[in-house]
């Protein structure tokens, strides 16, 4: 559905019906279809909202700069447009970040958190690490971008066993804006939401691959540590996108979720 805020148009996947809503935020240059899996799993208990981030899938972008505080304030107003809050929000890689951020930024909106595969902050380094991945962004095809984001995305047993998944979400990334990828990198490069982990209030689960090199397990370990109410699962061979890689784990989150 389309979700028009004063901040922009937004396109959702629903999916499900009944119980607390479950705002769903996507990986860096994805979309909200990449939760499509996931949704269906859940329908029956949940109803499942997915937003593209701005720039990202079907939602508007002004094709100026953004920083993740605005991606976190647009899923307020999404928020605020489309369900009755508080709502349980899963985030993953960038949308754990922008999760992050609502948490700290909006608690009256946040009942339970998931924070998988991410980081309040990449460390010192990242203002040099992030302008990089941006040129690559828009300097290197998207088709040929693809070897190495599935490297980081899947484990080698994952690219073998299911690659119809690891095309569907493939195809997600060659149709995304490279402008809006790039923009995202740069919105990276300024992002250091540690010092209010402390501030969170959402009871949250923290999950991360143990063969994540995108945000390894010293990043989660960081959130788990300085979240008050936060707990830590590291999932044995497993990489960046292990909501995705990892089915099983859809259970253990709804446990988290309806506690």
């Amino acid at each position: 559905m389309r979700v028009d805020t004063q901040r922009g148009g937004f396109e959702v996947a629903v999916t499900g019906r009944g119980g607390r809503p479950l705002v769903a935020l996507h990986a860096l240059a994805l979309s909200g279809r990449l939760w499509d899996p996931m949704a269906a799993a859940l329908a029956d208990t949940r109803t499942v909202l997915a937003p593209d981030a701005r720039g990202h899938g079907g939602s508007d972008w002004d094709r100026g700069p953004f920083t993740i505080a605005d991606l976190a304030d647009d899923v307020a107003a999404i928020i605020e447009e489309s369900a009755d809050g508080p709502v349980d929000v899963i985030g993953l890689s960038m949308g754990g970040s922008t999760a992050i951020l609502l948490a700290q930024r909006r608690p009256d909106l946040v009942a339970r958190l998931v924070l998988a595969d991410t980081t309040a902050c990449y460390g010192p380094n990242r203002v040099a690490q992030w302008t990089e991945r941006a040129e690559k962004a828009v300097g290197v095809p998207r088709e040929k971008q693809v070897e190495f984001q599935v490297d980081r995305w899947f484990s080698p047993s994952f690219l073998l066993a299911r690659p119809d998944e690891v095309h569907r979400v493939s195809d997600i990334f060659v149709a995304t804006d490279s402008a809006a990828h790039a923009a995202a990198c740069h919105a990276f490069a300024g992002l250091d939401a540690e010092p209010g982990l402390g501030e969170i209030k959402a009871p949250t689960l923290v999950l991360v691959g143990r063969d994540d090199y995108a945000t390894p397990p010293a990043m989660a370990e960081v959130l788990a540590a300085s979240i008050p109410d936060a707990q830590l699962e590291v999932l044995e061979d497993t990489r960046h996108l292990s909501l995705i890689e990892r089915p099983d784990l859809w259970e253990r989150v709804a446990t988290h979720l309806d506690n």
